[in-house]
């Protein structure tokens, strides 16, 4: 996992098949950018396989890390969805994470042949098991048996084992949700459109409660926003939707304000350059410069790293 707290820009691409996928790719890396996510919706016609975009994306980029954003877990066993994630872990030299959901639309997976978990209480209950069922296959223990009520698994030996410690963060917005992210998740995925700002101080509050009374270190949780907007140069049209000065002074206040450390594009492709190139750099000097004592003042102030 990258160190929590470190400012991190990346994308979340949808796997659109008629989309030069493996271009964008390409140019996130040379971009400079540190993650590229892929949305894992296989119900949804013209989407290509996540998982496999992102064994494609590792082979055709040197340096930036990927992960599903998130993966479906009724239509991805969490022992085989384990096996896949670590073995381009170590494909890759260590460039995967894990982002992991309960399923945006249990219709689509139902109708994709994967079984409905049941009502939301149900469903994070899969969620918790399969985030057992993934550390138990990423150890190196023998003789693995696990009887849940939503997934089974027994195997003489875990593996392979990841070539570094996979992150898995939670793509999760309700009450119920952060708590189990807070208790056992390593990030929590929040996108725009589901925690618009007014609802993300909230859950920040309740993941970091979660993870106190788990008896984690809440800083210890990286907080990723998804940013699903349009860079528009003309006017402003509401959050994320509006010039590139725009995104700036927004992105570095839910970084400053709301201890967002990780930002994914979720716009259009065409738009990527423009978000990584001129709006990344400058969130970075703009909270640079507001976290830098102004001359003079000797008060401490807090820092973020944006190395």
């Amino acid at each position: 996992m990258t160190g929590r707290g470190t400012l991190r820009f990346g994308v979340s691409l949808e796997p659109d098949a008629s989309t030069p996928l493996l271009d964008i790719a390409r140019n996130a890396d040379r971009f400079g950018l540190d993650f590229l996510g892929v949305r894992d919706q296989p119900y949804r016609r013209g989407t290509a396989d996540a998982v496999t975009v992102l064994a494609a994306a590792l082979t055709a980029t040197s340096r930036i890390r990927v992960l599903p954003a998130v993966a479906c877990l009724p239509l991805r066993p969490p022992a085989v969805l384990a096996k896949a994630i670590a073995t381009m872990d170590r494909l890759s030299g260590g460039r995967v994470e894990l982002g992991l959901g309960a399923g945006l639309s249990l219709e689509g997976v139902e109708a994709y042949g994967g079984t409905r978990p049941g009502d939301g209480t149900a469903a994070l209950s899969a969620l918790a098991e399969a985030v057992q069922i993934i550390r138990m296959h990423w150890s190196d223990q023998n003789g693995l048996r696990f009887q849940g009520e939503h997934h089974r698994f027994t195997a003489l030996q875990a593996g392979p084992a990841p070539a570094h410690p996979i992150g898995i963060w939670l793509g999760v917005t309700g009450p119920r949700g952060l708590a189990l992210a807070g208790r056992v998740a390593d990030g929590w995925i929040a996108p725009s459109s589901l925690v618009p700002p007014n609802r993300l101080a909230d859950g920040q509050r309740r993941l970091d409660a979660a993870a106190a009374e788990a008896g984690r270190d809440p800083g210890e949780i990286r907080r990723v926003y998804v940013c699903e907007g349009t860079i528009d140069g003309r006017e402003t049209r509401g959050f994320l939707h509006g010039p590139p000065r725009q995104w700036v002074y927004e992105l570095a206040e839910l970084a400053i304000g709301h201890r967002v450390d990780t930002f994914l594009f979720g716009g259009a492709p065409e738009q990527l350059p423009e978000f990584a190139l001129e709006i990344v750099p400058a969130v970075r000097e703009h909270i640079t410069r507001e976290r830098t004592p102004a001359q003079g003042d000797m008060s401490p102030q807090g820092t973020v790293s944006t190395q």
